[in-house]
């Protein structure tokens, strides 16, 4: 119940944001279709509240990472709720049409911010449209750029409304008001107050290793105190001072675990950020890191437990067993899977982990050689039944997607199932 108490909140918010309207409706006196004017107020409203959950959870609030589940599912609200607000955009459009042979300011503001949000939020929606996605050159550090913009289109967005001179109600306005001010706020928080509030923490690299040709695990000592790592399998996001490309905050999981003096990242390149920082990045070099956030956490889940990871989603689990300094509490089935015996680079070392703790069965799977692994190989290894184990997971979407599936028809309840969703786009 905990973990969607937020989401719950959300919507107990939004619904009320309705009731409001219904209960303090606009004044009548010189509306020409009132029962569409109202809808269409209400529905204006609404974009805001809903907008205003957007910009809060933008600001990454580590304290409120436990009644969503963590800050990956509390960026799946952001998306739910961003897409929602983008489509009732439309539709308060449709019923309440802008005059603008009026040319009266607001209806003004209300185009330059519904023009300006389509550019933003078509991009994360739709990123192989051609044109829209020459607006963030088809890269991350381009989206997150133009998306730095959606508070400045939510503030004319406000705007637009107490301009139009339309007849209002003092109640349902005072009510907007709140969701105004914490998306404003929020904004203001994340663009500007956050660089000097101590949430961001001077790190310098120590060391950069390439254990292959495709994968840097990146070696940070703090420059003083340094961040609350809670619990293993947590990620982080760290920018590198110095180097332009590479002062672009990106999350990556924690690899090294809780009781290190040092934070390990583990990089595969894969995108232009990580190949610039494989062929670019230096001992020496000065990164900012701001975490640690998630609630990916072997240690909540019960006796019998899987663990699956896919390339380079091998990351927090090796913060898991880096991690064991007495014996495991829990019977673990590992599952480590990659194309070629080359890309398992930390196979010697969750070997040696592996003969210090029974409990602890690792499967590494080539499957250039061994064919692709499957929930059937699995659950044969479990003893033909799985009902009651807990499954953790991380890897490509795709195959995370594709296991969930085939573990949810084998009997594992959707609660048992765990894995980061990092897409934050």
């Amino acid at each position: 119940m905990k973990r969607n108490l937020g989401n719950i909140i959300f919507i107990v918010l939004a619904l009320t944001t309705v009731i409001v309207w219904a209960v303090f409706p606009p004044e009548r006196e010189g509306v020409e279709n009132y029962a569409r004017y109202q809808v269409g107020m209400t529905i204006g409203s609404l974009v805001i509240t809903l907008m205003s959950f957007s910009l809060f959870i933008s600001t990454r609030p580590r304290w409120a990472e436990p009644y969503f589940g963590g800050l990956d599912k509390m960026y799946m609200t952001h998306r739910y709720t961003s897409t929602a607000a983008f489509l009732l955009m439309f539709v308060h459009l449709l019923i309440v049409p802008l005059h603008l042979v009026n040319l009266a300011l607001g209806n003004y503001l209300a185009m330059i911010a519904f023009l300006g949000i389509i550019a933003i939020v078509l991009p994360t929606l739709a990123p192989r449209i051609p044109y829209l996605n020459k607006l963030t050159s088809g890269t991350y550090e381009g989206w997150k750029s133009l998306h730095g913009f959606i508070g400045i289109f939510f503030i004319l967005g406000y705007l637009h409304s107490v301009t139009v001179r339309a007849p209002t109600t003092k109640v349902a306005i005072n009510w907007n008001q709140i969701f105004v001010f914490l998306g404003i706020g929020s904004y203001i928080y994340t663009e500007v107050l956050s660089r000097f509030l101590g949430k961001r923490v001077p790190y310098k690299v120590e060391a950069v290793h390439h254990p292959n040709n495709s994968t840097s695990e990146v070696v940070m000592r703090a420059k003083g105190k340094p961040i609350q790592h809670a619990h293993a399998g947590q990620f982080l996001f760290v920018r590198f001072k110095g180097d332009k490309s590479l002062d672009e905050a990106h999350p990556f999981t924690i690899s090294s675990a809780p009781h290190e003096d040092v934070v390990r990242v583990t990089i595969k390149a894969c995108g232009d950020f990580t190949r610039h920082l494989f062929q670019n990045l230096k001992p020496g070099m000065d990164a900012l890191v701001e975490g640690a956030y998630g609630m990916f956490n072997y240690k909540t889940g019960g006796d019998k437990q899987i663990w699956v990871a896919g390339g380079i989603g091998i990351t927090p689990f090796l913060s898991f067993l880096r991690d064991l300094k007495t014996d495991l509490a829990h019977d673990v089935h590992f599952y480590y899977t990659v194309r070629h015996p080359e890309e398992a680079v930390f196979a010697e070392e969750i070997d040696g982990i592996t003969k210090k703790h029974p409990r602890l069965k690792a499967h590494i799977r080539f499957s250039s050689q061994h064919g692709s692994l499957t929930v059937d190989d699995i659950v044969k290894n479990a003893g033909g039944n799985v009902n009651a184990h807990h499954v953790y997971m991380c890897g490509p979407l795709p195959m995370v997607q594709a296991f969930e599936k085939k573990f949810l028809e084998v009997g594992v309840s959707k609660d048992n199932i765990h894995y980061e969703e990092f897409n934050f786009k």
